[in-house]
């Protein structure tokens, strides 16, 4: 029986899927042994990854069982699987999962994926899975599901990313992984690397874990994976130091999940299913049962992908996947000037992280200036000890550091800009600042040279008012840390003219950054959105709420730090900064605080542990705003806090979308999700706070269809 008749309703689904095909091809092993090696490829070319839908995984199941069935017969020795070049597989194809009919088929999906993977675990004769390349999700769990697995050291990405998309991982990863690689281990890559924006490994890194048995170099990677296999075959002795004793399944495992758990409710509070759910998976792993561990999976994904918070994640995916790679608003991509040289003004922290993102991404010279030459050479020492350290920690070659370290240099003598076509400042934020120093470097630019601002809240035509070409000059706002963060708000003047604005988009995608295009308004996208929180915040506890309340009511949001720890993050003067800017242009609906001010001008808010974390609220900071509180003040509760910034939110973006700060709720929901860490289980503000009901309290409609899906608070 095909496997496609155990699961007749996928079979009967009409899904839009790119099948990802199983090729067969018999090798004859040095030993003289035989083995089937399957590769799975899509058919497209090396830029879209395979996926595994339904239909791939039919074909699969069944390539698999004919394997099966001649190594009973003793024709084959081994079976093997990898991928076309540069991929082994995505995993599921999210794209498609809303377009699965009901719940009923949808919980046919991950007892499919059990079904197919188990048959590398059950096969008569060992399994090989040599991971050539891109490996996430069920991807990384065919490797997983069978008996030994190689890895490309060029493989860009490996990893469990489900509950960072509000699933879990669903075909066998959260119940061999931990049995694999021991608890602590797997908790880093089933629960710790997702809820990091969504970290990944490098290949030497899922070696050292024990996720993969040996790594060879690309070149020959599949040559040698398949030797090692035959050596394996011969009775090679495999090593794997990490898999649990009885010590740590009686002892040390329990104790992991539950300071996990207690780290995870700490973080992100009870809104998000997913963490708590693969803890539960993880937990019960402990009993090394695969049948117990797969059906508590197929429990967890059926009730996961039925529910609202994978709904929104599926919509945060789409706006990162789709959107974000086809910027609203862009020009022409042909108008783009090319970059071969990069001038830095200013050369503090943020300049040099400028610096060293530039160098690595562009591989083009990058200058440096400042005031004077001893705060140039200190930049520069800094930035070649990091590249150094990239040298270091194996993630960058011997040579390739010698080149970017030779890309790098800095200077006191404007005149040295001339040859760049790319300039951006990173200096104080004060207008008058900035327009000095584009004034100070422009006449020594050539006509056709871009320049660009990284403010954050300035206006960015008053900054290029003094410029005898304003037209070439554009906003390009980097969050921090700056090599980490995967969002620039391009900030489009009235002035800029689209070979400008073109040049920007370019060079943020060389970057291997997501830009979104603004328009120069303050705060822009995510500091307007952000002042009003943090503004809102502030004022709760100057009129009376407490600390502790103000979080409470915020914690629906699900954001990644409360209110006060990001102003903590961001700095106090900063802040108070970010906070006037607003007030003084929108005075009637972003306060001012006074309070913030004088704890700016003390240096006080948090207090902190012995390593720098956050205890709670210092008793000197509350006697600071206690003395800023008017008489007469009240104080709300916390559903009252939580319901005024819901429909403060709402109107606030209502007005920037009427006043086409950007061109669509979608582009302020990526901009969330990217710039403010506004979590994937949410969805993307907008469809928040439609769901809440603040956008019909507030303008009586929606931001969205109401079709479209999410968690609810």
């Amino acid at each position: 029986m095909a496997v496609r008749d155990e699961f007749p309703l996928l079979a009967a689904a009409e899904l839009d899927e790119v099948i990802t095909h199983s090729h067969v091809r018999d090798i004859a092993l040095r030993s003289g042994r035989t083995m089937a090696l399957i590769t799975l490829d899509n058919g497209r070319d090396h830029t879209r990854p395979s996926t595994l839908g339904p239909a791939t995984l039919f074909e699969l199941g069944d390539t698999l069982e004919a394997q099966r069935d001649r190594a009973a017969k003793g024709e084959i020795d081994a079976i093997a699987v990898t991928g076309k070049p540069y991929f082994l597989a995505a995993g599921v194809d999210l794209s498609n999962v809303a377009d699965i009919p009901d719940r009923a088929t949808a919980a046919e999906l991950p007892r499919l994926g059990h079904r197919v993977l188990g048959l590398l675990h059950q096969a008569p004769v060992p399994t090989f899975v040599f991971i050539n390349g891109l490996a996430l999700g069920g991807g990384l769990e065919i490797g997983l599901n069978a008996d030994y697995r190689t890895i490309n050291a060029a493989a860009p990405a490996v990893g469990l990313p489900e509950v960072f998309l509000g699933l879990v991982p669903g075909w066998g990863g959260a119940t061999i992984l931990p049995n694999l690689i021991g608890i602590e281990r797997a908790l880093k890559v089933v629960i710790e690397n997702p809820l990091k924006q969504n970290r990944v490994l490098k290949p030497a890194e899922a070696l050292e874990l024990g996720i993969a048995d040996a790594m060879f170099v690309p070149a020959t990677f599949l040559e040698s994976s398949i030797r090692w296999a035959d050596e394996v075959l011969g009775g090679k002795k495999v090593d794997r130091p990490h898999v649990p004793g009885a010590i740590e399944r009686a002892v040390k495992w329990p104790i992991a999940v539950r300071i996990a758990r207690e780290t995870v409710e700490k973080k992100l509070g009870t809104v998000p299913q997913s963490p708590y759910r693969a803890l539960d998976l993880l937990e019960l792993a402990r009993k090394n049962d695969r049948s117990l561990g797969f059906a508590a999976e197929d429990d967890a994904i059926a009730e996961l992908s039925g529910g609202d918070q994978f709904a929104a994640s599926i919509y945060a995916f789409n706006l990162v996947q789709k959107r974000a790679k086809r910027p609203a608003g862009a020009p022409d991509k042909a108008l783009a000037k090319p970059v071969t040289k990069v001038g830095i003004i200013g050369a503090g922290l943020m300049a040099s992280q400028f610096a060293l993102l530039f160098v690595r991404r562009l591989q083009v010279p990058v200058v440096i200036t400042d005031l004077d030459q001893a705060r140039v050479d200190t930049a520069v020492a800094g930035i070649r000890r990091e590249i150094t350290t990239l040298v270091g920690k194996g993630r960058i070659s011997d040579d390739e550091g010698k080149r970017l370290t030779a890309l790098i240099s800095g200077t006191v003598d404007k005149a040295d800009f001339a040859d760049c076509d790319w300039v951006i400042e990173a200096v104080f934020e004060e207008l008058g600042v900035k327009q000095q120093v584009f004034a100070e470097v422009e006449p020594h630019l050539s006509e056709t040279a871009v320049m660009a601002t990284n403010t954050s809240s300035l206006s960015v035509e008053q900054i290029g008012a003094k410029l005898a070409h304003p037209e070439r000059l554009v906003g390009f706002h980097f969050f921090n840390p700056v090599a980490v963060m995967p969002l620039i708000e391009v900030v489009n003047t009235p002035a800029t003219d689209d070979a400008t604005l073109a040049t920007a988009m370019r060079v943020a995608k060389d970057l291997r950054k997501n830009a979104v295009i603004t328009r120069d308004t303050p705060g822009f996208v995510v500091n307007r959105v952000l002042a009003k929180l943090l503004g809102e915040a502030m004022h709760a506890v100057e009129q009376g709420s407490s600390f502790e309340d103000v979080v409470a009511a915020q914690r629906a949001f699900g954001f990644p730090m409360d209110p006060f720890v990001l102003l903590d993050l961001v700095g106090l003067k900063v802040g108070a900064h970010v906070l006037d800017t607003h007030h003084g242009a929108f005075p009637d609906r972003f306060f001012e605080s006074p309070a913030l001010h004088e704890l700016a001008a003390e240096g006080v808010l948090l207090e902190k542990d012995g390593k720098g974390e956050p205890k709670g609220i210092d008793k000197r900071a509350r006697k600071i705003v206690a003395k800023h509180r008017p008489a007469g003040a009240v104080a709300l509760s916390v559903d009252e806090l939580r319901l005024r910034i819901e429909d403060g939110l709402a109107d606030e973006i209502k007005r920037m979308l009427e006043t086409q700060v950007v061109e669509a709720a979608e582009d302020i929901d990526l901009c969330m999700i990217l710039g403010a860490g506004w979590p994937f289980h949410m969805g993307g503000i907008t469809p928040y706070l439609d769901r809440v009901g603040a956008s019909e309290r507030v303008f009586g409609g929606t931001f969205h269809d109401p079709r479209v899906a999410g968690p609810k608070a």
